[in-house]
Formats: structure tokens, sequence, C-alpha cells
């Protein structure tokens, strides 16, 4: 699909790598973007329509779908990471509830709620943000890295189930960006500015998938190798 004229819908669009889909969505001719945040008045970027969503509440869901039905692409921005191992504390339980709340059953109710819009709109696409986590998992960050992986499996699932209405739906997976998720972890980082622009250059080209990161394209590459980045001691 194309970008200019098109009409974007993006959740967390307040900060970090959302805030960077909107800019990107105006630079690149759309014709309207919605930025959907808990708190509509974080959304300050100029051109945009602010939208107030938290998509583990499906009654909002339903009411951004319905006001917002002239919606051509849906990024699947928001979420969470609660930095739960699988063998800590009780607490990792909450921890993982709480990510695949907003992870996967976030993105999964959005697409739901969505489809009939995009459909009646000639089809448009479904952009769903997953990480490198998808495919090996971190010790102090394996309930996200599960989450991820859901989400990974899911986003596939709804592209076989949206494929008769015409909907395009790309994954997007990155390592470590410059966002508030990751402040306090060492070594170098993309750039939202640009993963944002390469997820919007692969919507347009029509790919499934765009890997926004040297790193993550390595980690994809060895999954089908000797040595897979998933069995690798961390």
């Amino acid at each position: 699909m194309k970008l200019k004229d098109s009409v974007v819908f993006v959740t967390g669009a307040n900060r970090g790598l959302g805030l960077a889909f909107a800019k990107a969505a105006l630079a690149a001719g759309a014709r309207k973007v919605y930025g959907a945040a808990r708190d509509p008045a974080s959304i300050t970027l100029a051109g945009v329509t602010p939208v107030a969503l938290d998509v583990t509440n499906a009654a909002q869901i339903e009411a951004a779908a319905a006001a917002c039905s002239d919606v051509t692409l849906l990024i699947n921005n928001a979420g969470i990471s609660r930095g739960g191992a699988l063998l800590g504390p009780a607490s990792a339980f909450d921890a993982a509830r709480a990510e695949f709340e907003t992870n996967f059953f976030g993105s999964w109710s959005m697409a739901r709620a969505f489809a009939p819009v995009l459909k009646a709109n000639g089809g448009g696409a479904i952009v769903n943000v997953l990480s490198v986590l998808s495919w090996l998992s971190l010790p102090n960050a394996a309930t996200y890295s599960a989450s991820k992986s859901a989400a990974w499996s899911l986003s596939n699932g709804l592209r076989d189930a949206l494929r008769e209405q015409g909907t395009q739906v790309t994954s997007l997976h990155v390592a470590f960006m410059e966002t508030d998720m990751t402040a306090g972890i060492p070594g170098p980082k993309a750039s939202p500015e640009d993963v944002a622009r390469q997820a919007l250059e692969g919507v347009e080209a029509g790919q499934v998938e765009v890997l926004a990161d040297g790193l993550t394209r390595q980690v994809k590459q060895s999954l089908s190798s000797d040595a897979p980045a998933y069995a690798v001691a961390r």
C-alpha cells in the first residue's frame, strides 16, 4: 500500500517508536494520523489526532474502531516489558500476564476490531511491532520474550486470516532502540526514527517482515543454522 494519502492509526504514539511512527507517517504524506495513548493529552505532535486508548480495554478498542472508521494502516506499537525471569519469584506470573495482555492480546484485539475497517477501506495494512526477542530469550526478560514470540505467531496467523480481504500484515523486528524501555541497557541502539522509516518503507514495498538492524538480521539468519541464537547460553 502507499503511505501518501493514507490514514494511519498508531498505538502508544506519545513517545519512543510510536512517536517516531507518527512523525514518519506525516512525512510520508499520510492524510491523517491518529495517535493513541492512555492519556490523550500526552499526544502533542502537531498534525496528529489524539485518541484515548488502553489496548487492554475492550470497550476503548471498540470505541476507537467506531470513531476512526477511515483508517487504512494500523500500527500495533504499544508494548510493555516487566523484566520477568521464568524461575524467579511468583511475581513473574504477574509480569507475564501483564506483558501478554498488552503485547499479545492487545495487538490481537486491535486487529480484530480494525479488520472490518480496513476491509471497508480497500484492505490496507497492519504493522505489528515485534522484537529480536521473538526468536531468543534473555534471562531477565524471559516473560517478555515469550510474549513477543507469541505475537510473532499471531502476526503470521493474522496474515493468513486477512489475506482474502486484501489486508497486508507486516511484522517489524528490532533489537535495542533508544527508548525508555532500554534506557538502562548498555551498548549500541538503533534510532526510533530510522526503525519507523524502515518499517513504513517495508509496508510500501509489500514486505511481510522488516528486520531493522544488524543484530536482528543475524539472529534471524541463525535460526536455520546448526547453532541458532536461541540455543546459545547467556
